[in-house]
């Protein structure tokens, strides 16, 4: 059996669970964040990926502390997916590329605009091995217009797509930089873009498949778009009001109280009373229930005008309990609020835990380790990734073998040839 036999779906590389893209397969061509992270959701959902990375191994797997020589980011950034290495420079990779092609639904790519066509796999090729192929490309800018070509990782998004700008103090009140909120946030939402784009564009094929028609797709992800598009009513206040958006701290522009404040033990802890129900409860709990109808507070125009009288009034009361008080306090009282979590927090919370949101997993690389469980949960979907992130080329031969039917000699031609 030759490439031109891919479609047959014989050796199943992982393992197909009866989630609702089973029986979809995702060829990805990416790298750092946003086209992994888009795979991984799909993959999470059913669909079986192949990830082609280049003989040295993405970008990834050198990020951040490392257990056993391996980072624990790649556990969970290539779960569920068939890793196979493969320099898509090499002369021979074309080939081996479009055979993946012809049995794939969909590719997923994050290079620069351009940078596939020009080691020979423009989507003329790729269409003339699947007409049907959904392409999705995450791009910083886009695949037009004048900033196509410009570097971009996911943090120039977030500047770009205004969020950065919005990730700080209320002006006059910090000299430092706006604040990064912590993640790859600009590549992570691309992804999801990406793969809600995916699924999209696949429903259209089968559709127009249906009616006896052809029909492939194009999914264009820009990392900059991507993140303005979470800007709420940001651009049409600005197109009507003239107002630009500032940066408001730890509280919100348009509603109050909602902010944190410091507990007696040094943990933060979020309330959100901003409702006049609420702010009466909250009122009453702290033991100064003519707030309420203190004019500065009566409603919550006024509220926000007055926001920081009032966060100073709440602060000080909740200095006064420790953290675990105060949080019961207010879960009684029926007042939406948290303390602020960390990762610690998160492992340990029987919500996340009954949910199946923190799943412990044998990683073979790393051993005992946590992952996030899959969202959005779809019944049929298991919550536990069905393999971690495997080391280099792990699936090499079961895909080129099991499911391109690449004979031994021509796997260890392409081997010699440094292909693989």
């Amino acid at each position: 059996m030759d490439g031109t036999d891919a479609t047959r779906r014989t050796a199943q590389v992982v393992e197909v669970n009866d989630a609702p893209l089973a029986g979809v397969r995702v060829l990805e061509l990416g790298h750092f964040v946003a086209a992994p992270f888009a795979t991984r959701l799909l993959a999470d959902l059913g669909a079986e990926v192949i990830k082609v990375e280049p003989p040295s191994g993405d970008p990834v797997r050198q990020w951040g502390a490392k257990v056993n020589g391996h980072a624990p980011w790649w556990s969970v950034h290539a779960r569920n997916k068939a890793c196979i290495s493969l320099d898509l420079k090499a002369p021979g990779a074309r080939e081996v590329v479009l055979d993946l092609v012809r049995g794939c639904d969909a590719l997923v790519e994050n290079f620069r605009p351009g940078q596939l066509a020009r080691l020979g796999l423009d989507e003329a090729a790729l269409r003339g091995a699947r007409p049907d192929l959904v392409i999705a490309r995450i791009s910083g800018y886009g695949q037009d217009g004048p900033y196509r070509d410009r570097a971009a990782f996911g943090v120039i998004g977030e500047a770009i797509g205004g969020l950065r700008h919005l990730t700080d103090h209320p002006p006059g009140t910090s000299g430092l930089p706006p604040v990064r909120v912590g993640v790859s946030l600009g590549d992570s939402v691309a992804g999801l873009y990406a793969a809600f784009g995916v699924v999209a564009a696949l429903l259209r094929r089968d559709r127009a498949a249906a009616l006896g028609a052809v029909r492939g797709g194009e999914v264009d992800v820009a990392l900059t778009e991507a993140v303005l598009s979470l800007l709420e009513g940001g651009l049409p206040e600005y197109g009507t009001l003239g107002t630009v958006r500032q940066p408001t701290g730890g509280g919100i522009a348009t509603a109050a109280p909602s902010n944190a404040y410091r507990a007696r033990d040094g943990v933060w802890v979020l309330i959100a009373a901003n409702s006049d129900p609420l702010f009466r409860k909250l009122a009453a709990l702290m033991g100064q229930p003519a707030l309420a109808e203190d004019p500065r507070f009566t409603g919550n125009q006024a509220r926000v005008a007055n926001s920081a009288a009032l966060d100073a009034l709440i602060g000080a009361w909740a200095a006064g309990l420790d953290a675990a008080a105060l949080d019961e306090t207010l879960a009684r009282a029926d007042i939406p609020a948290t303390r602020v979590y960390t990762l610690a927090d998160i492992a340990a919370d029987a919500q996340f835990r009954q949910r199946g949101m923190v799943q412990p997993v044998e990683d073979p690389l790393i051993g005992p380790t946590l992952h996030p469980g899959v969202v959005p949960r779809v019944d049929g979907t298991p919550a536990a990734p069905r393999s971690t992130g495997p080391v280099v080329g792990a699936n090499n031969e079961a895909v080129l073998a099991g499911i391109l039917g690449y004979a031994p000699d021509r796997i260890a031609a392409l081997r010699e040839e440094g292909v693989l």
